[in-house]
C-alpha cells in the first residue's frame, strides 16, 4: 500500500496544557515520546467513529498489545497483490515479532492507528496506519534545529474497504500526529502500479512534490494545516455526512416502534401518516400486544418482521429507548428517530442515558435523530414519507426546514401550509444527540429539491464545523436562519474590553455574516424571506421599480427600501414615454410609479411589463389596494400576467393589502407564484435580505494570513510555558510575554521594558529606552488603569518619570492598588486610537472584535465581530461596519488613519487564534493608527490563556460526535 519516510524540519515541543499530553520539559524530549504523546492527544479527540463515504462508520483508535491477534488476522486477509503493496515483496503472512513490535506499547517501538469496524458484536481491523522510528535517544540543545532522525510510516487498508475513504482518513491522522509531534514533512514511497495509494495521496488536500525512481515514486507532502487542506477535509466529510443521512430522506422501508392502538397516542399517529402520505416503501409496526394496527399487520419485535429495515421511528417510553436502540443495530438498520422525550432536557440520569444511545447508535453505525424530537419528512412527490407526528401534510415544494424544537416545528409547517409554501424535507432535530444542522445541510446542500434551507436553533454545538461549511452551501443555496437568545441573561462579567463588548448574541451575528446566513429576528420575517428566495432569482442590484395604484404605500414602501440600501432610480426616458402614453395625466410617474386608483388590469399588466424591462430596474415591487372599481382576482390575474414579461433574472414581488391576501389566480401567470405580502415594509425587508444574499454570492473570499511556521514554534513555547502555570485555571502573560508574542506574530508593539515597583528603577528605565515615554502601572486585580491614574503620558525627562512614578504608588496605594511593577513605553504621539481583541464565548469559541479603542470603545459601543479565520475581506468589512468608520478616513478635516494597517493586524490577530486556541481573552487597547503608510502600534495590550480551551472543539472536525446541544 504506502511506505513512508518522517521528516522533521521542526523542534517545537508538544503543546502542554491539554489533557492527553504530559508537558515536556525545556531541555530534553524523547522524539518516540513526543510521537506517543501525540498519538494519545490525537486520539483523545478523534477517537469516535469517522463517517465514510457510503454513509457507514469506522471507529479510529490506537493499536495495543490486546489487539495482536486482530492485527494478524488483518494482514492474513489482505490480498497477495496488497500484501505485495504494502511490503514491497511477496509475504504470506505477517511474523510474529513483526505484530510484537507493532502493537508493543513501548514508545521506542511502533504506534499505529488502526480502523476498526464491529460486525455480529466482534470488532475487525480494516485498515492500519504505522509510525516506526529508528532509535529513542533524546534531543537537546541545538539538535533542535537539526533534522530529525527518519523513520517509516505505513498504511494498509483491507480489499474489501478500499474505495469507502478509509485510506484517506488514516493518512490525515497520521498527518496530524505528526504535526503534534512537530514533524512538518512526510515522505511516502509508493510503487508505481500502486494507483490506488497514488490516487489517495493525490485527492487528500497535502500539497505534493513527486519524483520517480526505479518503479517507486517518491512522494513529499507538507504536514502543516493549510486551508486548501482544511477545505478539502471538510468537503470529504460533508461527503460522507450527506451519504449518512440519506436515509432519513429516503429511506426503502420504515418500522414504527411503540406504534398503538390508541388513536390518540404519538405511535399511532406517526403510522397514520407514514401511510396517508403514500410512502413508496413498505411500512411496519412493532407492537408485542397487537396484530394489526391501522390496517399495517403488526410485529412483536424489529427481528420478527424478518426484512430489512432502513428506518426506525421510536415512539416508547424513555425507559426502554435504549433496549429497542440496540435492537436496532441488530437488525442493521441504518437510521433511528427518537421522539421520546426524558433525555437530556431533563436531568443529569437523561443526559447519561442520551450519551449512551449516541454512543449505540455510532458503533453500531446508524445515524440518530433526536430524542426528545418530532420527527423527519420528506414531502417530494417521488417519496412522500411523513414520519412526525404533526397534524401538518406541507404542499410538496423546495424548502428545507430544520428546527430544533419540537412544538414550533408544528407551527412552522403548519404557518408553511398555510402561505402555500412547499417543503421538499423538514427535520426536528431535538436534543441533536447525533445528527445536527451540519449533517443536514451537507445533505441539502446536494438535493436537487431543495432551493432554500431554513434553520430555527436554539442552540449551538460545533460552530467550527459550521463556520467552515455553511458558506459553501451559501452559495448555492440562501440559508435562512432564527436563532433564539438574544437576550442578555447570562451575560458574565468581564475582565476586558474585549469580552465586556461581546454580549450573549454577537457571536451568533458573526458567525452568520461570515457564513452567508440570512438571520430572521422572527418567525414571520423568516417566511417573508424564504416567500421570495423559494420563487424569485436574487437582484442582481439594489435599484426597485415600484408599481401601485395608492400613492400611500407607495411612499411607505420607498421609505422601507432606502432604509435597508435599497434605491428607487428614475426609469429611462423611453420607458417614461410609454407610461404617459398608457397612464392618464394625473398618474405620478417618479417611481414609486402611480397609476391611482382607477388604473383597470390591463393598465397593471403592461405597467408591470414596461418597469420589469427598464434597464435601471433590478426588481420590481407591485402594490395592490382594492378599491371598489375593479376586481381584485382581475388584477391578480393581469400581475401575474405582467410579471411573465419582466426579464427573468428579475425578482418581482407582491403587495396586496387587503384582509382576505392574495387571489390564488396570482400564482397561475407565465412566471408561477409570486410572493406576496401584506405590507409594503414586508415586501422591503424581504427583497434587502435578498440583495444582501446576492452580495455575499458575489463577495470575494479574500485572503487569510499564515504565520510561518519557524514564528509558530516560537508563540508555541511561550504559551506552553504559561499553560503549564495556568494549570486548570487560565492566567495572564507578563508584558514581555506578550510582547514577544506578539512580535513573533507581526503584530506592532511599542517599544517596551518593565522596571520594579521602584521610582529610581523606573527612571533608570525611562533614560536607557530614551525620552519620551509612557508610564503605567501593573497591579493585581487592575484592568482598566486610567480609571485610578495608573497611566502617564509624553514624560520628557528623568524629573517628570520620577514625579509620575511618586504620585502614581500613592493614588494607586489609596485606590487599594500595590504596583508589582512599573512598565515603561515608547511614547507614541498622533493616530486614532483603536481596539482589536479576542473574547471566547462557551459555544462559538474565540471571537474577534474591532473598534474605537480607548475610553471611547466601552462608552460608545461601536465595536464589530468576527469568528477565526478572517480574511482581509472580512477585516475590511468590520471597520467599515463601525458606526464611527469616517474617522479613519479623515472626519471633518482631521488626518485620516492608515486603515490598512489595521486590517492587518487584524487578520494577524485571527492568525494567532489559530496558533494558539487556548486564548480566553486578548485585548489590544489602544492601538494608534497613524496616518496613511504610518501603521498601527499597539501600545497597550492583555492576554489571557487557559488549559482545555476550545481546541477540542475546534480539532473535531472528523470525529462523528455529531454536534450535542449546548446553551449559547
Amino acid at each position: 500500500m504506502l511506505i513512508a519516510q518522517l521528516v522533521g524540519m521542526d523542534r517545537a515541543e508538544v503543546p502542554a496544557g491539554q489533557s492527553a499530553i504530559a508537558a515536556p520539559s525545556d531541555t530534553s524530549i524523547p522524539e518516540t515520546g513526543r510521537l506517543r504523546s501525540a498519538l494519545d492527544h490525537e486520539l483523545s479527540i478523534y477517537g469516535e467513529d469517522a463517517i465514510l463515504r457510503d454513509g457507514r462508520a469506522v471507529r479510529l483508535r490506537a493499536v495495543s498489545r490486546t489487539d495482536q491477534q486482530l492485527v494478524g488476522a488483518f494482514f492474513e486477509r489482505l490480498t497477495p497483490q496488497s500484501r505485495h503493496s504494502r511490503f514491497f515483496g511477496a509475504r504470506s503472512s505477517l511474523p510474529a515479532a513483526e505484530i510484537e513490535r507493532m502493537t508493543s506499547l513501548d514508545p521506542a517501538a511502533t504506534v499505529a492507528i488502526a480502523a476498526v469496524v464491529v460486525e455480529n458484536g466482534e470488532q475487525r481491523i480494516v485498515g492500519i496506519a504505522e509510525f516506526t522510528l529508528d532509535s529513542n535517544e533524546p534531543v537537546t540543545g541545538a539538535e533542535r534545529d537539526a533534522e530529525l532522525r527518519r523513520g517509516e510510516f505505513a498504511v494498509a487498508v483491507a480489499d474489501d474497504q478500499q474505495g469507502r475513504g478509509i485510506g484517506t482518513l488514516l493518512l490525515e491522522r497520521v498527518a496530524a500526529v505528526a504535526r503534534e509531534a512537530g514533524i512538518d514533512e512526510l515522505e511516502a514511497l509508493v510503487l508505481a502500479d500502486n494507483h490506488q495509494m497514488i490516487d489517495v495521496l493525490e485527492r487528500s488536500g497535502f500539497a505534493l512534490h513527486e519524483t520517480d525512481e526505479a518503479g517507486v515514486r517518491k512522494i513529499v507532502f507538507s504536514t502543516i494545516e493549510t486551508e486548501a487542506l482544511l477545505k478539502a477535509s471538510v468537503e470529504r466529510e460533508r461527503l460522507a455526512a450527506r451519504e449518512s443521512v440519506r436515509v432519513f430522506f429516503e429511506p426503502r422501508s420504515v418500522a414504527v416502534v411503540g406504534a398503538s392502538r390508541r388513536k390518540d397516542s404519538i405511535g399511532r399517529a406517526v403510522l397514520e401518516n407514514l401511510l396517508n402520505a403514500g410512502f413508496r416503501g413498505p411500512v411496519y409496526a412493532v407492537n408485542p400486544n397487537a396484530q394489526e394496527i391501522g390496517g399495517v399487520p403488526a410485529f412483536p419485535s424489529l427481528s420478527a418482521i424478518g426484512e430489512p429495515v432502513d428506518l426506525v421511528v421510536i415512539a416508547v417510553p424513555a425507559k426502554h429507548v435504549e433496549d429497542v436502540v440496540a435492537e436496532c443495530a441488530a437488525v442493521r438498520a441504518r437510521g433511528v428517530v427518537v421522539l421520546s422525550a426524558g433525555f437530556g432536557e431533563s436531568s443529569a440520569e437523561g443526559r447519561a442515558a442520551e450519551a449512551r444511545l449516541r454512543h449505540m447508535a455510532q458503533k453500531a453505525g446508524m445515524r440518530l435523530v433526536g430524542p426528545n424530537c418530532m420527527g423527519v419528512l420528506n414531502a417530494t412527490r417521488s417519496v412522500s414519507l411523513n414520519a412526525t407526528f404533526a397534524p401538518v401534510w406541507p404542499p410538496a415544494g423546495n424548502v428545507s426546514m430544520l428546527s430544533q424544537s419540537g412544538a414550533l416545528g408544528i407551527a412552522m409547517l403548519d404557518y408553511a401550509s398555510t402561505l402555500n409554501i412547499g417543503l421538499a424535507g423538514f427535520v426536528s432535530v431535538g436534543n441533536k444527540a447525533d445528527v445536527s444542522s451540519n449533517d443536514l445541510l451537507s445533505y441539502w446542500a446536494d438535493d436537487p429539491n431543495t432551493r432554500v434551507i431554513v434553520l430555527y436553533l436554539e442552540s449551538f454545538g460545533n460552530a467550527w464545523k459550521f463556520a467552515r461549511l455553511a458558506p459553501e452551501v451559501s452559495r448555492k443555496k440562501p440559508i435562512v436562519a432564527v436563532k433564539s437568545g438574544r437576550s442578555a441573561a447570562g451575560t458574565r462579567a468581564a475582565a476586558s474590553h474585549s469580552a465586556a463588548l461581546a454580549s450573549l448574541d454577537v457571536g451568533i451575528d458573526a458567525l452568520f455574516a461570515q457564513a452567508g446566513v440570512i438571520r430572521s429576528n422572527t418567525l414571520e420575517e423568516l417566511f417573508d424571506v424564504v416567500s421570495l428566495l423559494s420563487t424569485q432569482p436574487l437582484p442582481r442590484g439594489p435599484r426597485v421599480g415600484v408599481v401601485t395604484n395608492a400613492g400611500g404605500p407607495g411612499i411607505l414602501l420607498a421609505d422601507a427600501c432606502e432604509a435597508r440600501g435599497l434605491t428607487l432610480p428614475r426609469l429611462s426616458e423611453p420607458t417614461l414615454a410609454a407610461l404617459r402614453q398608457l397612464l392618464p395625466p394625473q398618474a405620478g410617474l417618479s417611481n414609486p410609479i402611480d397609476m391611482i386608483a382607477s388604473a383597470t388590469p390591463a393598465q397593471f399588466e403592461q405597467t408591470i411589463a414596461l418597469v420589469g424591462r427598464d434597464p435601471n430596474v433590478d426588481s420590481v415591487v407591485v402594490i395592490y389596494i382594492p378599491p371598489f372599481v375593479t376586481n381584485p382576482e382581475d388584477v391578480a390575474r393581469a400581475i401575474g400576467q405582467g410579471a411573465g414579461a419582466v426579464p427573468a433574472d428579475k425578482p418581482v414581488v407582491t403587495v396586496f393589502m387587503s384582509s382576505k391576501g392574495a387571489p390564488a389566480v396570482l400564482a397561475q401567470g407565465p412566471r408561477g407564484k409570486l410572493p406576496s405580502y401584506s405590507f409594503p415594509e414586508n415586501a422591503a425587508m424581504a427583497l434587502a435580505a435578498a440583495r444582501s444574499h446576492a452580495l455575499f454570492c458575489e463577495r470575494p473570499r479574500g485572503k487569510t494570513y499564515a504565520i510561518p511556521r519557524e514564528l509558530k514554534r516560537g508563540i508555541r513555547r511561550i504559551i506552553d510555558r504559561a499553560l503549564r502555570r495556568a494549570q486548570d485555571g487560565a492566567v495572564w502573560l507578563g508584558i514581555d510575554e506578550l510582547s514577544a508574542v506578539l512580535d513573533l506574530a507581526g503584530i506592532p508593539f511599542a517599544p517596551t521594558r518593565t522596571s520594579a515597583a521602584d521610582v529610581q528603577a523606573a527612571a533608570a528605565a525611562a533614560e536607557e529606552m530614551g525620552f519620551p515615554v509612557a508610564l503605567k502601572a501593573q497591579a493585581k486585580g487592575l484592568v482598566h488603569k486610567s480609571d485610578v491614574g495608573g497611566v502617564a503620558l509624553n514624560l520628557r525627562s528623568t524629573d517628570e518619570v520620577l514625579a509620575a512614578a511618586a504620585s502614581m504608588m500613592e493614588r494607586l496605594a489609596s485606590a487599594g492598588y500595590s504596583i508589582e511593577q512599573f512598565v515603561l513605553q515608547r511614547q507614541i504621539d498622533g493616530g486614532i486610537e483603536a481596539l482589536v481583541g479576542v473574547t471566547c464565548d462557551s459555544s462559538l469559541g474565540p471571537v474577534v472584535v474591532v473598534g474605537l479603542g480607548g475610553v471611547q470603545v466601552e462608552l460608545l459601543g461601536d465595536a464589530a465581530f468576527r469568528l477565526p479565520p478572517i480574511s482581509d475581506v472580512d477585516a475590511k468589512e468590520m471597520l467599515s461596519g463601525l458606526k464611527a468608520s469616517k474617522v479613519f478616513d479623515g472626519f471633518r478635516g482631521a488626518p485620516p488613519a492608515d486603515r490598512d494597517a489595521l486590517v492587518e493586524v487584524v487578520c494577524r490577530v485571527s492568525a494567532l487564534v489559530e496558533i494558539v486556541p487556548e486564548i480566553r481573552e486578548l485585548d489590544l487597547n489602544p492601538i494608534k493608527v497613524l496616518t496613511p503608510g504610518g501603521g498601527a502600534v499597539a501600545v497597550d495590550g492583555r492576554l489571557r490563556v487557559g488549559p482545555h480551551g476550545y481546541r477540542e472543539v475546534r480539532l473535531d472536525r472528523i470525529a462523528r460526535t455529531g454536534d450535542p446541544a449546548s446553551t449559547t
